[in-house]
Protein backbone atom coordinates (compact mmCIF):
# COMPACT_ATOMS: atom_id res chain seq x y z
CA UNK A 1 0.00 0.00 0.00
CA UNK A 2 1.37 3.43 -1.13
CA UNK A 3 1.23 6.66 0.54
CA UNK A 4 -1.28 9.45 -0.22
CA UNK A 5 -2.03 13.08 -0.71
CA UNK A 6 -4.37 12.62 2.17
CA UNK A 7 -5.54 10.49 4.10
CA UNK A 8 -9.45 10.04 6.04
CA UNK A 9 -9.86 8.36 8.75
CA UNK A 10 -13.45 7.33 8.96
CA UNK A 11 -16.24 6.78 5.83
CA UNK A 12 -19.34 8.35 6.95
CA UNK A 13 -20.52 11.03 4.28
CA UNK A 14 -18.08 14.14 5.42
CA UNK A 15 -15.31 12.00 5.06
CA UNK A 16 -17.00 10.55 2.22
CA UNK A 17 -17.12 14.28 0.72
CA UNK A 18 -13.88 15.61 1.77
CA UNK A 19 -12.22 12.80 -0.03
CA UNK A 20 -14.29 12.99 -3.26
CA UNK A 21 -13.42 16.67 -3.00
CA UNK A 22 -9.96 16.27 -3.52
CA UNK A 23 -9.79 13.20 -5.39
CA UNK A 24 -11.72 15.57 -8.04
CA UNK A 25 -8.75 18.44 -8.32
CA UNK A 26 -6.12 15.64 -8.41
CA UNK A 27 -5.41 14.32 -5.09
CA UNK A 28 -4.64 11.00 -4.08
CA UNK A 29 -6.45 10.00 -1.35
CA UNK A 30 -7.19 6.94 0.82
CA UNK A 31 -9.75 6.49 3.02
CA UNK A 32 -9.65 4.03 6.13
CA UNK A 33 -13.13 2.79 7.83
CA UNK A 34 -12.79 0.49 10.87
CA UNK A 35 -16.38 -0.87 10.17
CA UNK A 36 -17.24 -3.49 7.46
CA UNK A 37 -19.27 -1.24 5.55
CA UNK A 38 -18.67 2.68 4.92
CA UNK A 39 -21.50 5.16 5.89
CA UNK A 40 -21.04 6.16 9.36
CA UNK A 41 -24.50 7.03 10.92
CA UNK A 42 -26.13 6.45 7.48
CA UNK A 43 -26.67 2.82 6.76
CA UNK A 44 -29.38 1.04 5.77
CA UNK A 45 -29.65 -3.00 6.73
CA UNK A 46 -32.64 -5.80 7.28
CA UNK A 47 -32.48 -5.79 10.76
CA UNK A 48 -35.47 -7.76 11.39
CA UNK A 49 -36.70 -9.73 8.40
CA UNK A 50 -35.63 -10.51 5.02
CA UNK A 51 -36.63 -7.79 2.64
CA UNK A 52 -37.67 -5.06 5.19
CA UNK A 53 -34.86 -2.56 4.89
CA UNK A 54 -34.27 -0.37 7.99
CA UNK A 55 -32.40 2.93 8.52
CA UNK A 56 -30.04 2.13 11.07
CA UNK A 57 -29.61 5.53 12.16
CA UNK A 58 -30.37 8.74 9.75
CA UNK A 59 -33.14 8.39 7.77
CA UNK A 60 -33.89 12.04 6.64
CA UNK A 61 -32.07 12.89 3.62
CA UNK A 62 -33.38 16.51 2.62
CA UNK A 63 -29.93 18.32 3.65
CA UNK A 64 -28.26 15.93 1.38
CA UNK A 65 -30.66 16.43 -1.70
CA UNK A 66 -30.20 20.61 -1.01
CA UNK A 67 -26.34 20.66 -0.03
CA UNK A 68 -23.69 22.53 -1.94
CA UNK A 69 -22.41 19.48 -2.30
CA UNK A 70 -24.77 18.15 -4.38
CA UNK A 71 -25.36 21.12 -6.21
CA UNK A 72 -21.46 20.18 -7.76
CA UNK A 73 -21.77 16.74 -7.65
CA UNK A 74 -25.21 15.70 -8.14
CA UNK A 75 -25.29 14.57 -11.84
CA UNK A 76 -22.11 11.72 -11.02
CA UNK A 77 -24.06 11.12 -7.68
CA UNK A 78 -26.95 10.03 -9.71
CA UNK A 79 -24.55 7.70 -12.03
CA UNK A 80 -23.94 5.80 -9.36
CA UNK A 81 -27.58 5.50 -8.22
CA UNK A 82 -28.14 8.32 -5.73
CA UNK A 83 -32.21 8.62 -5.62
CA UNK A 84 -34.43 10.06 -3.61
CA UNK A 85 -38.10 9.36 -2.82
CA UNK A 86 -40.17 12.78 -1.84
CA UNK A 87 -42.59 12.86 1.02
CA UNK A 88 -45.89 15.01 0.33
CA UNK A 89 -46.56 15.19 4.24
CA UNK A 90 -44.13 16.08 5.85
CA UNK A 91 -43.87 15.73 9.53
CA UNK A 92 -47.06 16.22 12.33
CA UNK A 93 -47.64 15.70 16.03
CA UNK A 94 -50.74 13.69 17.53
CA UNK A 95 -52.30 14.52 20.68
CA UNK A 96 -54.31 12.42 23.85
CA UNK A 97 -57.23 13.75 22.88
CA UNK A 98 -56.62 12.20 19.15
CA UNK A 99 -56.05 15.13 17.29
CA UNK A 100 -53.32 16.19 15.08
CA UNK A 101 -51.53 19.03 13.20
CA UNK A 102 -48.78 18.16 10.19
CA UNK A 103 -47.23 19.91 7.37
CA UNK A 104 -47.44 19.08 4.64
CA UNK A 105 -45.30 20.65 1.02
CA UNK A 106 -48.23 21.98 -0.49
CA UNK A 107 -49.06 25.37 1.85
CA UNK A 108 -52.54 25.49 0.97
CA UNK A 109 -53.19 21.76 2.82
CA UNK A 110 -51.39 22.86 5.79
CA UNK A 111 -53.20 26.12 5.56
CA UNK A 112 -55.95 24.45 5.82
CA UNK A 113 -55.39 22.89 8.94
CA UNK A 114 -54.17 25.68 10.48
CA UNK A 115 -57.22 27.73 9.32
CA UNK A 116 -58.79 24.44 11.72
CA UNK A 117 -57.31 24.95 14.58
CA UNK A 118 -56.70 28.77 14.95
CA UNK A 119 -57.29 31.31 12.01
CA UNK A 120 -54.61 33.73 13.47
CA UNK A 121 -51.88 30.84 13.40
CA UNK A 122 -53.09 30.38 9.71
CA UNK A 123 -52.10 34.26 9.09
CA UNK A 124 -48.83 34.25 11.20
CA UNK A 125 -48.05 30.84 9.33
CA UNK A 126 -48.16 32.84 6.15
CA UNK A 127 -45.91 35.66 7.49
CA UNK A 128 -43.22 33.15 8.36
CA UNK A 129 -43.73 32.11 4.95
CA UNK A 130 -42.53 35.22 3.64
CA UNK A 131 -40.42 35.80 5.88
CA UNK A 132 -38.13 32.88 5.26
CA UNK A 133 -38.17 34.13 1.79
CA UNK A 134 -36.01 36.65 3.19
CA UNK A 135 -34.25 35.20 5.58
CA UNK A 136 -33.19 31.78 4.38
CA UNK A 137 -30.78 32.96 1.54
CA UNK A 138 -28.82 34.87 4.30
CA UNK A 139 -29.33 31.91 6.77
CA UNK A 140 -27.86 29.35 4.61
CA UNK A 141 -25.73 31.74 3.33
CA UNK A 142 -24.07 30.89 7.01
CA UNK A 143 -24.43 27.46 7.48
CA UNK A 144 -22.62 26.76 3.89
CA UNK A 145 -19.14 28.55 5.05
CA UNK A 146 -16.63 28.07 6.98
CA UNK A 147 -16.64 29.69 10.53
CA UNK A 148 -15.44 32.32 11.22
CA UNK A 149 -14.15 33.26 7.71
CA UNK A 150 -14.24 36.11 4.90
CA UNK A 151 -17.03 34.02 3.17
CA UNK A 152 -19.20 34.61 6.51
CA UNK A 153 -18.29 38.35 7.00
CA UNK A 154 -19.45 38.91 3.93
CA UNK A 155 -22.76 36.78 4.01
CA UNK A 156 -23.50 39.33 7.01
CA UNK A 157 -22.44 42.41 5.42
CA UNK A 158 -24.71 41.52 2.39
CA UNK A 159 -27.73 40.51 4.80
CA UNK A 160 -26.84 44.08 6.41
CA UNK A 161 -26.81 46.20 2.93
CA UNK A 162 -29.80 44.39 1.73
CA UNK A 163 -32.31 44.25 5.04
CA UNK A 164 -30.87 47.49 7.72
CA UNK A 165 -30.08 47.18 11.34
CA UNK A 166 -33.12 46.61 12.89
CA UNK A 167 -33.20 43.67 10.60
CA UNK A 168 -29.80 42.07 11.15
CA UNK A 169 -30.48 43.09 15.13
CA UNK A 170 -33.66 41.28 15.07
CA UNK A 171 -31.93 37.97 12.92
CA UNK A 172 -29.06 37.95 16.08
CA UNK A 173 -31.47 38.02 18.93
CA UNK A 174 -33.84 35.28 17.07
CA UNK A 175 -30.52 32.79 17.05
CA UNK A 176 -30.53 33.44 20.80
CA UNK A 177 -34.30 32.63 21.48
CA UNK A 178 -35.35 29.53 23.17
CA UNK A 179 -37.89 27.39 21.45
CA UNK A 180 -40.78 27.66 23.53
CA UNK A 181 -40.60 31.95 23.62
CA UNK A 182 -40.05 31.80 19.33
CA UNK A 183 -43.33 29.82 18.93
CA UNK A 184 -45.16 32.03 21.83
CA UNK A 185 -44.21 35.31 19.71
CA UNK A 186 -45.75 33.94 16.62
CA UNK A 187 -48.23 31.26 16.82
CA UNK A 188 -51.90 30.93 19.67
CA UNK A 189 -52.86 27.43 19.42
CA UNK A 190 -50.48 25.40 21.58
CA UNK A 191 -50.80 22.19 19.60
CA UNK A 192 -49.29 24.38 16.27
CA UNK A 193 -46.48 25.27 18.76
CA UNK A 194 -45.77 21.69 19.94
CA UNK A 195 -45.73 20.09 16.53
CA UNK A 196 -42.59 22.89 15.55
CA UNK A 197 -41.18 22.72 18.93
CA UNK A 198 -40.80 19.23 18.68
CA UNK A 199 -38.11 19.95 16.37
CA UNK A 200 -35.62 21.50 18.88
CA UNK A 201 -35.39 17.85 20.53
CA UNK A 202 -33.44 16.60 17.88
CA UNK A 203 -30.65 18.89 18.52
CA UNK A 204 -30.37 18.92 22.47
CA UNK A 205 -32.72 21.59 22.78
CA UNK A 206 -35.69 21.63 25.03
CA UNK A 207 -38.02 24.32 24.83
CA UNK A 208 -36.19 26.84 27.51
CA UNK A 209 -32.63 26.19 26.19
CA UNK A 210 -31.72 29.63 24.37
CA UNK A 211 -30.61 29.00 21.01
CA UNK A 212 -33.30 26.24 20.08
CA UNK A 213 -35.99 28.06 17.70
CA UNK A 214 -33.17 27.94 14.81
CA UNK A 215 -33.61 24.43 14.43
CA UNK A 216 -37.79 24.05 14.49
CA UNK A 217 -37.89 27.46 12.33
CA UNK A 218 -35.35 26.04 9.26
CA UNK A 219 -37.24 22.41 9.32
CA UNK A 220 -40.59 23.41 8.92
CA UNK A 221 -40.20 26.50 6.64
CA UNK A 222 -37.85 24.29 4.76
CA UNK A 223 -40.46 21.43 4.95
CA UNK A 224 -43.29 23.90 3.59
CA UNK A 225 -41.32 25.31 1.05
CA UNK A 226 -39.44 22.36 -0.82
CA UNK A 227 -41.00 19.03 0.84
CA UNK A 228 -38.89 16.38 2.66
CA UNK A 229 -36.65 13.52 0.75
CA UNK A 230 -35.77 9.77 1.92
CA UNK A 231 -33.43 7.67 0.52
CA UNK A 232 -35.28 5.57 -2.35
CA UNK A 233 -34.87 2.19 -1.47
CA UNK A 234 -33.01 3.23 2.07
CA UNK A 235 -30.53 5.91 3.35
CA UNK A 236 -27.31 4.32 2.01
CA UNK A 237 -28.81 5.48 -1.16
CA UNK A 238 -26.24 8.24 -0.94
CA UNK A 239 -23.42 6.35 0.56
CA UNK A 240 -22.95 3.67 -2.35
CA UNK A 241 -23.32 6.80 -4.62
CA UNK A 242 -20.30 8.97 -2.68
CA UNK A 243 -18.34 5.26 -2.77
CA UNK A 244 -19.04 4.89 -6.01
CA UNK A 245 -18.21 8.29 -7.24
CA UNK A 246 -15.07 8.33 -5.29
CA UNK A 247 -13.96 5.58 -6.64
CA UNK A 248 -14.37 6.63 -9.95
CA UNK A 249 -11.68 9.17 -9.45
CA UNK A 250 -9.55 7.27 -8.53
CA UNK A 251 -10.04 7.18 -4.61
CA UNK A 252 -9.43 4.25 -2.66
CA UNK A 253 -11.70 3.20 0.35
CA UNK A 254 -10.52 0.78 2.76
CA UNK A 255 -13.02 -1.42 4.72
CA UNK A 256 -12.12 -3.41 8.00
CA UNK A 257 -9.19 -0.90 8.22
CA UNK A 258 -9.42 0.00 11.97
CA UNK A 259 -7.05 3.57 12.52
CA UNK A 260 -5.04 2.98 15.58
CA UNK A 261 -3.32 6.70 15.35
CA UNK A 262 -2.02 9.63 13.60
CA UNK A 263 1.36 9.50 13.15
CA UNK A 264 3.84 12.56 13.80
CA UNK A 265 6.98 13.60 12.35
CA UNK A 266 8.23 16.81 13.73
CA UNK A 267 5.07 17.98 15.75
CA UNK A 268 3.17 17.34 11.91
CA UNK A 269 1.08 15.15 10.83
CA UNK A 270 2.20 12.54 8.69
CA UNK A 271 -0.03 9.80 8.47
CA UNK A 272 -2.37 7.16 10.10
CA UNK A 273 -0.62 3.65 11.86
CA UNK A 274 -3.63 1.18 11.26
CA UNK A 275 -4.39 -1.57 14.26
CA UNK A 276 -2.73 -4.19 12.24
CA UNK A 277 0.51 -2.36 12.55
CA UNK A 278 0.98 -0.94 8.91
CA UNK A 279 1.69 2.68 8.64
CA UNK A 280 0.00 4.53 5.59
CA UNK A 281 2.01 8.33 4.61
CA UNK A 282 -0.03 10.95 3.78
CA UNK A 283 2.08 13.81 2.61
CA UNK A 284 -0.59 16.96 2.26
CA UNK A 285 -3.18 16.21 5.18
CA UNK A 286 -4.67 13.51 7.62
CA UNK A 287 -8.08 14.39 7.99
CA UNK A 288 -10.14 13.04 11.23
CA UNK A 289 -14.27 12.53 10.29
CA UNK A 290 -14.57 11.67 13.76
CA UNK A 291 -15.80 13.69 17.53
CA UNK A 292 -13.07 15.69 19.46
CA UNK A 293 -13.43 12.61 21.84
CA UNK A 294 -12.39 9.89 19.49
CA UNK A 295 -9.05 11.87 18.50
CA UNK A 296 -7.89 13.36 21.12
CA UNK A 297 -8.61 10.57 23.07
CA UNK A 298 -7.05 7.46 21.20
CA UNK A 299 -6.15 8.84 17.90
CA UNK A 300 -3.47 11.24 19.14
CA UNK A 301 -2.44 9.28 22.63
CA UNK A 302 0.04 11.96 22.89
CA UNK A 303 -1.65 14.77 22.26
CA UNK A 304 -0.47 17.55 20.62
CA UNK A 305 2.00 20.68 21.99
CA UNK A 306 -0.67 22.79 23.18
CA UNK A 307 -1.87 21.01 25.91
CA UNK A 308 -4.40 23.40 26.90
CA UNK A 309 -6.34 23.34 23.66
CA UNK A 310 -6.31 19.33 23.73
CA UNK A 311 -7.88 19.76 27.46
CA UNK A 312 -10.77 21.73 25.66
CA UNK A 313 -11.27 19.10 22.85
CA UNK A 314 -10.96 16.16 25.48
CA UNK A 315 -14.21 18.34 27.38
CA UNK A 316 -16.52 18.50 24.01
CA UNK A 317 -19.96 17.45 25.56
CA UNK A 318 -21.76 14.95 24.31
CA UNK A 319 -25.77 15.68 24.01
CA UNK A 320 -28.07 13.60 25.20
CA UNK A 321 -28.27 9.38 24.21
CA UNK A 322 -30.77 8.09 22.23
CA UNK A 323 -32.41 4.44 20.84
CA UNK A 324 -33.38 3.40 17.90
CA UNK A 325 -36.49 0.55 18.05
CA UNK A 326 -37.27 -0.45 14.22
CA UNK A 327 -40.32 -2.53 13.74
CA UNK A 328 -41.30 -4.76 10.86
CA UNK A 329 -45.11 -4.68 10.68
CA UNK A 330 -47.69 -6.63 8.39
CA UNK A 331 -49.79 -3.76 7.82
CA UNK A 332 -50.06 -0.15 7.96
CA UNK A 333 -50.18 1.92 11.52
CA UNK A 334 -53.48 3.06 11.87
CA UNK A 335 -53.75 6.50 13.91
CA UNK A 336 -56.60 7.05 15.95
CA UNK A 337 -56.43 10.59 15.05
CA UNK A 338 -56.87 10.08 11.12
CA UNK A 339 -56.24 7.79 8.52
CA UNK A 340 -54.62 10.60 6.63
CA UNK A 341 -51.30 10.45 9.39
CA UNK A 342 -50.39 7.06 8.28
CA UNK A 343 -49.41 9.05 5.08
CA UNK A 344 -46.72 11.47 6.55
CA UNK A 345 -42.96 10.46 6.90
CA UNK A 346 -42.25 11.46 10.23
CA UNK A 347 -45.16 11.58 13.41
CA UNK A 348 -43.46 13.14 16.62
CA UNK A 349 -44.74 11.96 20.41
CA UNK A 350 -44.39 14.99 22.25
CA UNK A 351 -47.79 16.46 22.88
CA UNK A 352 -46.59 19.77 24.68
CA UNK A 353 -44.04 22.11 26.32
CA UNK A 354 -43.82 19.98 29.60
CA UNK A 355 -44.10 17.14 28.27
CA UNK A 356 -40.77 17.75 26.45
CA UNK A 357 -39.23 19.30 29.31
CA UNK A 358 -39.76 16.38 31.68
CA UNK A 359 -38.39 13.56 29.31
CA UNK A 360 -35.59 15.72 28.76
CA UNK A 361 -34.74 16.60 32.46
CA UNK A 362 -35.81 12.73 33.46
CA UNK A 363 -32.62 12.07 31.20
CA UNK A 364 -30.20 14.06 32.28
CA UNK A 365 -31.16 13.49 35.87
CA UNK A 366 -29.80 9.84 34.47
CA UNK A 367 -33.24 8.86 34.70
CA UNK A 368 -35.33 6.47 32.03
CA UNK A 369 -37.72 8.94 30.97
CA UNK A 370 -41.67 7.85 31.91
CA UNK A 371 -42.45 9.13 28.49
CA UNK A 372 -40.09 9.96 26.43
CA UNK A 373 -40.44 12.01 22.82
CA UNK A 374 -40.42 9.97 20.33
CA UNK A 375 -39.84 10.31 16.34
CA UNK A 376 -41.98 7.92 14.67
CA UNK A 377 -40.58 7.46 10.99
CA UNK A 378 -42.77 5.77 8.59
CA UNK A 379 -40.69 5.50 5.36
CA UNK A 380 -42.65 2.96 3.32
CA UNK A 381 -45.21 5.67 3.82
CA UNK A 382 -43.11 7.38 1.45
CA UNK A 383 -40.94 4.19 0.11
CA UNK A 384 -42.80 1.37 -0.53
CA UNK A 385 -40.21 -0.67 -1.73
CA UNK A 386 -38.28 -0.51 1.86
CA UNK A 387 -40.73 -4.28 2.51
CA UNK A 388 -42.44 -6.61 0.54
CA UNK A 389 -45.89 -5.99 -0.61
CA UNK A 390 -48.67 -5.22 1.91
CA UNK A 391 -45.90 -4.86 5.09
CA UNK A 392 -44.23 -1.80 6.34
CA UNK A 393 -41.38 -0.49 8.95
CA UNK A 394 -41.68 1.94 11.39
CA UNK A 395 -38.24 4.00 12.27
CA UNK A 396 -38.25 5.36 15.90
CA UNK A 397 -36.38 7.12 17.87
CA UNK A 398 -36.63 7.77 21.37
CA UNK A 399 -35.70 11.16 22.73
CA UNK A 400 -33.53 11.55 24.68
CA UNK A 401 -32.04 9.17 27.72
CA UNK A 402 -28.58 8.72 29.61
CA UNK A 403 -25.72 7.29 28.16
CA UNK A 404 -26.08 5.16 31.42
CA UNK A 405 -29.07 5.29 33.68
CA UNK A 406 -27.64 6.41 37.60
CA UNK A 407 -29.63 3.10 39.14
CA UNK A 408 -26.93 1.49 37.52
CA UNK A 409 -29.08 -0.58 35.49
CA UNK A 410 -27.14 -1.93 32.63
CA UNK A 411 -28.66 -1.33 29.03
CA UNK A 412 -27.94 -4.73 27.93
CA UNK A 413 -30.69 -6.18 30.49
CA UNK A 414 -32.88 -3.29 29.92
CA UNK A 415 -33.38 -2.39 26.33
CA UNK A 416 -36.36 -4.77 25.54
CA UNK A 417 -38.58 -3.94 28.10
CA UNK A 418 -37.73 -0.07 27.35
CA UNK A 419 -38.55 -0.60 23.71
CA UNK A 420 -41.52 -2.27 24.73
CA UNK A 421 -42.91 0.55 26.65
CA UNK A 422 -42.44 3.14 23.69
CA UNK A 423 -44.14 0.50 21.63
CA UNK A 424 -46.76 0.88 24.62
CA UNK A 425 -46.38 4.82 23.69
CA UNK A 426 -47.19 4.02 20.15
CA UNK A 427 -49.74 1.93 20.42
CA UNK A 428 -51.77 4.35 22.96
CA UNK A 429 -51.92 6.59 20.00
CA UNK A 430 -52.09 3.51 16.68
CA UNK A 431 -54.02 0.96 18.70
CA UNK A 432 -53.46 -2.51 17.33
CA UNK A 433 -49.91 -1.59 16.40
CA UNK A 434 -48.54 -3.71 19.06
CA UNK A 435 -50.21 -6.87 16.91
CA UNK A 436 -48.82 -6.41 13.99
CA UNK A 437 -45.24 -6.17 14.68
CA UNK A 438 -43.55 -9.05 13.11
CA UNK A 439 -39.99 -8.28 13.68
CA UNK A 440 -38.50 -5.84 16.00
CA UNK A 441 -34.38 -4.70 16.21
CA UNK A 442 -33.28 -2.46 19.22
CA UNK A 443 -30.75 -0.11 19.37
CA UNK A 444 -29.97 1.06 23.05
CA UNK A 445 -27.24 4.28 23.50
CA UNK A 446 -24.56 1.22 24.22
CA UNK A 447 -25.51 -0.39 20.80
CA UNK A 448 -24.97 2.88 18.62
CA UNK A 449 -21.70 3.20 20.30
CA UNK A 450 -20.34 0.30 19.44
CA UNK A 451 -21.93 0.42 16.08
CA UNK A 452 -20.43 4.07 15.43
CA UNK A 453 -17.73 5.72 18.34
CA UNK A 454 -18.73 9.13 17.27
CA UNK A 455 -22.23 8.25 18.62
CA UNK A 456 -20.90 8.63 22.00
CA UNK A 457 -23.52 7.24 24.78
CA UNK A 458 -26.28 7.07 22.12
CA UNK A 459 -25.35 10.71 20.85
CA UNK A 460 -26.58 10.68 17.58
CA UNK A 461 -25.52 14.59 17.16
CA UNK A 462 -21.99 13.48 17.68
CA UNK A 463 -22.36 16.87 20.42
CA UNK A 464 -24.66 19.00 21.86
CA UNK A 465 -25.75 21.98 19.50
CA UNK A 466 -26.34 24.08 22.18
CA UNK A 467 -25.06 27.46 22.10
CA UNK A 468 -21.43 27.14 23.76
CA UNK A 469 -21.03 24.47 21.24
CA UNK A 470 -22.07 26.18 18.00
CA UNK A 471 -21.26 28.36 15.23
CA UNK A 472 -17.98 29.42 15.77
CA UNK A 473 -17.68 27.78 18.99
CA UNK A 474 -17.89 24.30 17.12
CA UNK A 475 -15.60 22.40 18.50
CA UNK A 476 -13.73 24.32 20.05
CA UNK A 477 -13.50 28.17 20.06
CA UNK A 478 -10.45 29.52 18.36
CA UNK A 479 -10.28 26.12 16.12
CA UNK A 480 -14.06 26.01 14.35
CA UNK A 481 -11.86 26.01 10.72
CA UNK A 482 -11.29 22.23 10.75
CA UNK A 483 -7.42 22.97 11.63
CA UNK A 484 -5.92 20.80 14.46
CA UNK A 485 -3.99 21.98 16.86
CA UNK A 486 -1.60 19.89 15.15
CA UNK A 487 0.26 20.88 11.57
CA UNK A 488 -1.48 19.07 8.52
CA UNK A 489 -4.08 17.42 10.85
CA UNK A 490 -7.70 18.36 10.19
CA UNK A 491 -11.47 16.88 11.53
CA UNK A 492 -14.40 17.52 9.95
CA UNK A 493 -17.80 15.60 10.78
CA UNK A 494 -21.08 16.29 12.71
CA UNK A 495 -18.83 17.69 15.49
CA UNK A 496 -17.80 20.37 13.35
CA UNK A 497 -19.58 23.59 12.33
CA UNK A 498 -22.06 23.43 10.47
CA UNK A 499 -23.23 20.38 12.34
CA UNK A 500 -25.64 17.07 12.35
CA UNK A 501 -27.54 16.19 9.90
CA UNK A 502 -26.63 14.70 6.10
CA UNK A 503 -25.76 17.63 4.69
CA UNK A 504 -22.38 16.56 4.10
CA UNK A 505 -21.11 20.34 5.13
CA UNK A 506 -18.19 20.10 7.05
CA UNK A 507 -16.82 17.95 4.19
CA UNK A 508 -17.77 19.62 1.49
CA UNK A 509 -16.44 22.99 3.34
CA UNK A 510 -13.06 21.33 4.41
CA UNK A 511 -12.52 19.54 0.96
CA UNK A 512 -12.74 22.55 -0.67
CA UNK A 513 -10.35 24.48 1.41
CA UNK A 514 -7.60 22.13 1.53
CA UNK A 515 -7.67 21.89 -2.36
CA UNK A 516 -7.82 25.78 -2.73
CA UNK A 517 -11.39 25.95 -4.63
Amino acid sequence: MTGYDAVVIGAGHNGLAAAVNLAKRGWKVGVFEAAAEAGGAVKTRELTLPGFRHDVAAMNLSMFAGSAFVREHGEALARHGLTFAPAEHCFASVFPDRSWFGVSKDPTVTLARLRALEPADAEAWQAMCARFTKDAPHIFGLLGNVMPSLATAKVVWKAWRENGTAWTLDMLRFLTLPTRQWADMHFTNPKVKATLAAWGMHLDFPPDVAGGALFPYLESMADQAFGMVIGKGGADTMIRALTGYLKELGGELHLGAKVAEVTQSGGVASGIRLADGRTIAASRAVIANVTPRVLFGSLLPNGSEQAVVDAKFRAFRPGPGTMMVHLALDGPAQWAAGEELSRFAYVHIAPDFAYMSRAYGQAMDGQLPDAPVLVVGQPTAVDPSRAPGGKHILWVQVRVLPKQPADGARWADIKESYADRVVALIDAHAPGLSGKVIGRAVFSPDDLEAENPCLVGGDNLSGSHQLDQNFFFRPVAGWSRYRMPVPKLYMCGAATWPGAGTGAGSGHLLGKMLAGS
